[in-house]
């Protein structure tokens, strides 16, 4: 189905067992209100946590990231992911994980690769669909220990953040910019180590 807003074509899927994946937009709309971090990529190591296809990632690497890994829990999505980074001079790596099995699903698939830190996480239209799947207690798990993984910059895109502000705040991070311009991928915060 097509279907027009504010000029912008954009592509909805309908959710069913068949097709769980819903994804909006077009790659423009998953970058809004993240250019000024893009801009200022050069060096950075990414975590992009539920990266559907990397593009994100792969911008970052366009910008001059020196690693990117991601994840999601779609195969097909994480292949794509590792066909476009074979394509790159930079070290990435992507795995196939449900989020829902919390921080330890994250330490198994990366194992070793796993950074103590990373300069920017990404965590970008994900937590809506966890709230369906698993409960806030583990959702803020998994939030805190990847905020624990920051080494500057945690990304999160979701119009239901405000429930998350104590986790934020408990971690010491400030938000350091806003931005609620995209009509279809949702306001988009940027969190910083104070």
């Amino acid at each position: 189905m097509r279907k027009q807003n504010h000029g912008l074509s954009t592509r909805f899927a309908e959710y069913s067992n068949t097709n769980p994946r819903t994804v909006y937009g077009f790659h423009p709309d998953r970058l809004c209100g993240l250019h000024d971090l893009l801009h200022s990529a050069q060096g950075l190591s990414v975590l992009d946590i539920a990266m559907n296809h990397g593009l994100v990632g792969f911008e970052f690497a366009r910008g001059g990231a020196a690693l990117v890994h991601g994840c999601d829990n779609h195969e097909p999505a994480v292949s794509t992911a590792r066909d476009i980074f074979a394509e790159l001079d930079i070290p990435s790596r992507f795995e196939v994980v449900d989020l829902t099995g919390g921080p330890a699903a994250l330490q198994a698939a990366f194992g070793a690769d796993y950074l103590p830190r990373y300069d920017v996480v990404l965590f970008l239209g994900i937590y809506h669909k966890l709230i369906e799947q698993t409960s806030e207690g583990i959702i803020s798990e998994l939030v805190r220990h990847l905020i624990g993984r920051t080494a500057r910059y945690f990304v999160i895109r979701s119009a239901q953040v405000r429930k998350l502000d104590p986790v934020f705040s408990d971690c010491g991070l400030r938000r350091v910019h806003f931005s609620d311009l995209s009509p279809i991928a949702g306001p988009v915060e940027i969190w910083q180590h104070s």
